[in-house]
C-alpha cells in the first residue's frame, strides 16, 4: 500500500468488516470521530491537505477507502450491482466505525463520497451527528433533471453504466490517461492543485483491472439500484444538520441552485459556494478546512 508518506502520523492498516470485505483505512488524532469519503476517481489521499488540520483542531479523523477502490477489497459484482449499490458501501462505514468503537460521528464526503454520505445518513441517521456534502446534487435528482448540458458535461455517467466489458476495455487501455483528464476537466484546468505523489498514487490504484471494473459498477448501481433506494426515501428529509460545500467553477455549482435543491431533502441546510472547481479539498483546501471546522465544531459545541 503506498502513499503513507503524504499522511505521516496516520494509521494504516486493513479492517475486515463482518461482510469479510476488507477497507485500508488511515486514521488519526483523538477527540470526536468524522470520517472523510473520497470520491471517483480517487482514494483517501484526496483529503490529506484537509486531515491534518482536522486532527489538530482535535479531532478523531477516519479516511477509508470505499469498497472497489484504493487499495480496498473489490468483491466480484451481481446482476443487480447491489455490491455496489451505496446502501452496501455505506453499510461499510456504519461497520467501519462499529470496529473503530465510534457509535455516533459526523461524516463529509465528496463526489462519490458523498452520495455514499448521502446514504449513510437515510440508512444509520441515529448515528449521524452531522453530515457535508461536497459538490453534489442528489443522484435521483441529477438524473431527474438531466438535459443536454449536464448529459455533455457528465457523459461519464451515462458511459460508465454501459455493459461490461465494454467501459472497462476502453478505458483499460489507457487508465493513467483517463484519470488525469477526469482531474483536469473536473478542476477546470488547475493542474497545480493536484500534489504529484498523490496522483501517482491514484494512477497506481486505478491501473488494477478490477478497480476500473469495480468503479463502473459503482455508476451502474447509482443508475439501477440507488434510485430504487432513493425513490423508497422519497420525501423524507434528513433530520440532522447539513452542510453543502460546492466549487462555483464546477457543473453542480453550474447548473443547479444548490441550496434550494438540498433543502427539499434535508430539513437545515448551511450551503457556501467555494471559488474553484469540482475538487474542493485540493483546489480549495483552506477555504474547505475552514468551513469545516466551522460546521462540526458547531455542532459539538451546542451538544
Amino acid at each position: 500500500m503506498g502513499g503513507r508518506y503524504m499522511l505521516d502520523g496516520f494509521d494504516d492498516h486493513k479492517v475486515t468488516l463482518p461482510s469479510g470485505i476488507s477497507l485500508r483505512v488511515r486514521q488519526a488524532g483523538v477527540g470526536p470521530a468524522i470520517v472523510l469519503i473520497h470520491g471517483y476517481p480517487q482514494t483517501h489521499l484526496c483529503w490529506h491537505k484537509v486531515a491534518p488540520s482536522l486532527v489538530a483542531a482535535g479531532f478523531k479523523v477516519i479516511l477509508p477507502d470505499l469498497r472497489g477502490y484504493g487499495d480496498s477489497d473489490k468483491p466480484p459484482s451481481d446482476a443487480n450491482h447491489s455490491l455496489y449499490s451505496k446502501r452496501a458501501m455505506a453499510t461499510d462505514i456504519a461497520e467501519l466505525m462499529t470496529i473503530l468503537g465510534h457509535d455516533q460521528f459526523c461524516v463529509a464526503g465528496h463526489d462519490r463520497g458523498a452520495r455514499v454520505a448521502h446514504r449513510l445518513a437515510r440508512d444509520y441517521g441515529d448515528r449521524i451527528k452531522a453530515v457535508s456534502f461536497l459538490d453534489i446534487a442528489p443522484t435521483e435528482y441529477m438524473y431527474a433533471q438531466t438535459d443536454q448540458r449536464f448529459a455533455t458535461a457528465y457523459y461519464h455517467w451515462f458511459f460508465l453504466i454501459q455493459p461490461a466489458p465494454f467501459p472497462e476495455t476502453l478505458i483499460g487501455h489507457d487508465p493513467d490517461y483517463y484519470l488525469n483528464s477526469k482531474l483536469k476537466a473536473w478542476s477546470k484546468d488547475i493542474p497545480a492543485a493536484f500534489d504529484p505523489a498523490a496522483v501517482k498514487e491514484y494512477m497506481r490504484c486505478f491501473r488494477d483491472p478490477a478497480c476500473i471494473h469495480a468503479t463502473c459498477e459503482d455508476y451502474r448501481a447509482a443508475a439501477t439500484i440507488d434510485l430504487e433506494h432513493d425513490r423508497a426515501d422519497a420525501g423524507t428529509k434528513l433530520s440532522m444538520p447539513v452542510q453543502v460545500l460546492w466549487g462555483e467553477n464546477g457543473v453542480v455549482g453550474t447548473l443547479y441552485d444548490v441550496p434550494k435543491v438540498w433543502g427539499q431533502y434535508a430539513k437545515t441546510v448551511e450551503a457556501k459556494a467555494l471559488a474553484c472547481g469540482h475538487f474542493l479539498p485540493e483546489e480549495a483546501p483552506k477555504e474547505t478546512l475552514d468551513h469545516l471546522l466551522n460546521f462540526f465544531c458547531g455542532i459539538h459545541k451546542h451538544r
